[in-house]
């Protein structure tokens, strides 16, 4: 059955987002969660049990009366003990505890289970600071028409021209040790367009299991648990993104971050929903952020997240997804890049609604709001986003949506930090958003608010940044010759 055109499932409390349903992601309190609880990566290869017990007898209690049995497993593993498999759950830095990665836990519960309910029951206690389903999020499903090219554009370079590319590449060409994290559907990594030694050894993050996911949804492909090989051979987003990002050129411009090494984190896997021929991009709210976190834990700078969960599918009250991940990356100086969304009017969309987050809409070749990008007060600027030539599954494809307009901005941020480590200096991720902000080109007269302060230019960003750190070193010299 369906309300407003949406699929309701019998596991939803109220709103009919699509969650797993047997599956709810649950943070307690510091200092509340026992050492015992394993990561999740080593219950899910085979290498220790999940618990059968949270260790808080009035958790337990609440769960067995919403269905029964339960597992208990940590979303995360702890950076410093990645490569001890087994004990993944050992060795928690202080950031980890303190963002909530190392205290967030998926309890997997028995079918049949009111997750949404049980969500909200758990709450209630005071050693849970937040309990939500794990809600699927999906990419293409609202997806924008591709419009026609409204100017010419034979070799895919005008909106690169649009917001200085070529000038900025020739000015900074970025620096292999700089890592652009794609947190997506994966990467085609034989394309032609990729270069073996600018990628780095990624991650599949995808946990939605086999067959049939709910309501004829058919799940396609690798989604059986988490393993090192990112690929994508059937929804071809990421690699969309990639190739805006870190392609060579041969016949596309070349990726905006020029030198930059790209590591893919396969965290959306691949479904086909009712009516529809093509494949989707689908991945649940846990297998996102373990990506988003993996990224951080696996040296990323920057994070590009082309996903989002429109907030008034969520559960009022509820803590909002990704906090976790946005606030340990963000402590980790990571700069995050996420897509404004496709909605076409005034929303929220997480992550990009996060002021830790670049929130980056969609214009076309003439300046226009395209037609479909979401807008809101959250929203930090805008990049081209209509029939942008990349990398596809297939070759090549003309790819529209604000999923495509956020790798431009994520590509400059890599730039700016390769330009400020030639420089000998670092750069914060504020800092970067501020930068990033203040030299885009302003929206024609027409353009109502909601848009950010421009269209990204990056050849101005790292004008701006060179300008600022001359005066930083002017200071300093200035500051001697007082001395």
């Amino acid at each position: 059955m369906t309300e407003a055109g949406r699929t309701l499932l019998p596991w939803a409390h109220h709103s009919g987002a699509y969650a797993l349903p047997t599956s709810i992601l649950v943070r307690l309190k510091l200092g509340e969660t026992p050492a015992s609880i394993p990561a999740g990566l080593d219950v899910l290869r085979g290498k220790t049990a999940p618990a059968s017990t949270t260790g808080h007898h009035v958790l337990d209690r609440v769960v067995r009366t919403f269905g029964g049995g339960i597992q208990v497993s940590r979303l995360h593993a702890a950076a410093a003990s990645l490569r001890n498999v087994g004990q993944r759950n050992r060795g928690y830095s202080d950031d980890e505890e303190l963002a909530g990665i190392s205290r967030v836990l998926r309890f997997d519960v028995e079918p049949g289970t009111h997750i949404g309910s049980l969500a909200i029951s758990l709450r209630q206690l005071d050693i849970v600071e937040s309990a939500i389903p794990n809600y699927l999020c999906t990419v293409g499903l609202d997806g924008p028409p591709a419009p026609e090219s409204r100017q010419p554009d034979p070799d895919g370079w005008a909106p690169r021209d649009m917001i200085g590319a070529r000038q900025a590449m020739a000015h900074e060409p970025g620096d292999r040790a700089v890592i652009v994290g794609i947190v997506d559907s994966g990467l085609k990594s034989d394309h032609q367009e990729f270069n073996a030694s600018a990628l780095r050894h990624g991650y599949d993050t995808v946990q939605l299991g086999k067959g049939e996911l709910a309501g004829g949804i058919e799940l396609l492909g690798d989604n059986s648990g988490p393993d090192t090989n990112p690929t994508d051979n059937y929804v071809g987003h990421g690699t969309g993104c990639a190739g805006i990002i870190g392609a060579t050129g041969l016949a596309m411009p070349a990726g905006l971050a020029g030198a930059c090494s790209l590591l893919p984190i396969r965290s959306l896997g691949a479904a086909r929903f009712p009516g529809r021929k093509t494949a989707t991009g689908v991945g649940s709210i846990g297998d996102l952020d373990i990506g988003t976190v993996m990224a951080v834990q696996l040296g990323a700078k920057v994070i590009n997240m082309s996903f989002g969960t429109d907030d008034e599918a969520l559960e009022p009250n509820a803590t909002k997804p990704h906090a976790e991940a946005v606030a340990f990356a963000t402590q980790r100086g990571v700069t995050l890049v996420a897509a404004s969304g496709n909605s076409g009017d005034e929303r929220v969309y997480w992550p990009a609604a996060f002021p830790e987050v670049i929130a980056v809409g969609s214009v076309a070749l003439d300046g226009s709001v395209s037609e479909f990008t979401t807008s809101g007060g959250h929203v930090a600027l805008c990049a081209p986003g209509e029939r942008i030539r990349t990398a596809g599954l297939e070759g090549y494809q003309n790819a529209t949506g604000t999923s495509f307009a956020a790798p431009f901005t994520a590509a400059t941020a890599a730039l700016l930090i390769s330009r400020a480590q030639r420089r000998s200096a670092s750069l914060d991720p504020a800092t970067i958003k501020q930068l990033l902000t203040a030299s885009a080109t302003p929206h024609r007269g027409d353009i109502k608010t909601g848009h950010g302060t421009g269209v990204l230019n990056a050849a101005r960003a790292l004008a701006l940044l060179d300008q600022a750190l001359d005066e930083d070193v002017s200071t300093e010299i200035e500051g001697v010759d007082d001395g």
